[in-house]
């Protein structure tokens, strides 16, 4: 609906494309780590560690970013194949995954150690698949420079910063007084609405065009495939209930509107994003029942 609402209010004028744009970057480099730092550092991390539950969520990412890139390798257009590979395997997991598990379990200290594991390589993997793939990079003229480029767009990503101060806020347990906890939870809690009404303001339709069949393939491999594959096996590692929980938000979830921003802010047109955006969206309310429901009558969760 917000998503919707933003294509609306940009149908009647009240957004356009530079308002939307700045929207896009108010909520890439400031919204975004902010909800990341609240959520990270409230999480009592020393207490709850679980290093296999973190390798296992480094392993599967790691293997899920391969199996979109070689189905990005099918696509022509190779300046859009950053866009494939990051709508592919990127969730919802900080957006979701804390209100998701929470909703089921009470408490989502499982969610933040799947955030530790996976969204440090989403944004990391993001930042050099976008870069090597931006129709901008013209200008780069070695390939020492564009390492220079991409690592320092993965030092400076507004997203990661969050996340770094987020868990080093946590390990030195520095209190947060109200007026912090307060202002930093407004910020945060614009995230998703701002994003999605930003991301429907940029969608149009006729960018979409002759996209369909390869949108459709990302969400099947988003929804379905990750999960078909990694679920047993995070099954026959013996995480159960909330972990299992936080282990299917990170597979099977939508893809996340932060995709949007950042293909966005990296210089590529965004459209393939935010239809796989809207698409995921739209069928992971069934998709993810579907999974829920497999998992709790196998009495899993």
């Amino acid at each position: 609906m917000m998503m919707v609402f933003g294509w609306f209010v940009r149908k009647v004028n009240l957004l356009d494309d530079h308002s939307t744009a700045q929207i896009n970057k108010f909520v890439f480099r400031t919204l975004l780590p902010a909800l990341l730092f609240m959520d990270l550092s409230t999480a009592d991390f020393v207490k709850v560690w679980d290093s296999k539950l973190v390798v296992f969520c480094m392993t599967v990412t790691l293997m899920s970013v391969a199996i979109a890139f070689l189905y990005s390798i099918f696509h022509k257009d190779k300046s859009e194949r950053g866009e494939i590979i990051q709508a592919s395997y990127r969730s919802s997991a900080a957006i979701l995954g804390i209100a998701f598990v929470k909703n089921i379990y009470g408490e989502a200290t499982m969610a933040g150690l799947m955030i530790v594991g996976t969204v440090p390589i989403y944004n990391i993997i993001a930042v050099i698949t976008l870069s090597l793939t931006s129709p901008d990079k013209s200008n780069i003229k070695s390939g020492k420079q564009l390492f220079v480029t991409t690592m320092k767009g993965i030092i400076t990503n507004p997203i990661i910063l969050g996340i770094v101060a987020g868990i080093i806020w946590s390990l030195l347990k520095i209190p947060q007084p109200v007026i912090l906890s307060k202002s930093v939870s407004y910020l945060a809690n614009m995230a998703t609405p701002l994003s999605l009404i930003a991301l429907g303001a940029s969608f149009k339709i006729e960018d979409v065009k002759g996209k369909v069949p390869l949108t459709l393939g990302i969400v099947f491999i988003k929804l379905i495939l990750f999960c078909a594959l990694f679920l047993p096996v995070a099954v026959k590692f013996g995480f159960r209930d909330e972990k299992l929980i936080a282990i299917l938000v990170m597979l099977g979830s939508a893809t996340t509107g932060s995709c949007f921003v950042m293909s966005k802010n990296f210089g590529h047109k965004g459209s393939i994003t935010a239809f796989s955006v809207m698409l995921t969206t739209l069928c992971s309310a069934f998709t993810l029942t579907m999974w829920l429901f497999i998992l709790k009558t196998l009495n899993y969760i």
